[in-house]
C-alpha cells in the first residue's frame, strides 16, 4: 500500500478512536466524570495504537511534519462532522463549511511546492 494512503486510513480510524474519547461521553451527562475520563483515556489508547504507526509511516514514505499534521486536522474536521451529525443528531451549519473550505485550501498551500 502507497504510505500516504495508509497514513490517510490509519488516521482515519485513529480520528474516529479520538472523536469518541472526546466527545462520546457528551451523551452521558449523568455518569460520573471519573468514570467518563476514564473510559475516554481507556478508548484514548486505541487512539494512538493507530495515530503513532500512521505518522511513522508518512514520515519515512517522504511526507513533512506539517504535512502531516494538515492532513490529520482534515481527517479530524470530516470525522467529526459525521459524528457530530450522525452521533450527537447536531446539524452543521454554513459556517462548518466555510471553515472545512479553508481548511482544504491549507491542504494546497502545505503540499504545493513553492520555489
Amino acid at each position: 500500500m502507497n504510505p500516504t494512503l495508509a497514513t490517510v486510513v490509519l488516521l482515519t480510524i485513529s480520528n474516529a478512536f479520538m472523536t469518541f474519547a472526546w466527545y462520546g461521553h457528551l451523551k452521558f451527562e449523568r455518569t460520573s466524570l471519573w468514570l467518563v475520563v476514564l473510559a475516554s483515556w481507556g478508548i484514548a489508547f486505541f487512539e494512538y495504537c493507530f495515530q503513532v504507526p500512521a505518522n511513522r509511516i508518512g514520515h519515512v514514505g517522504g511526507l513533512s511534519g506539517g504535512q502531516l499534521k494538515v492532513i490529520q486536522e482534515v481527517i479530524t474536521l470530516v470525522v467529526f462532522a459525521a459524528f457530530a451529525r450522525w452521533y450527537l443528531g447536531e446539524r452543521l451549519a454554513w459556517n462548518h463549511y466555510v471553515a472545512f473550505v479553508l481548511i482544504v485550501a491549507a491542504v494546497f498551500f502545505v503540499f504545493t511546492k513553492w520555489d
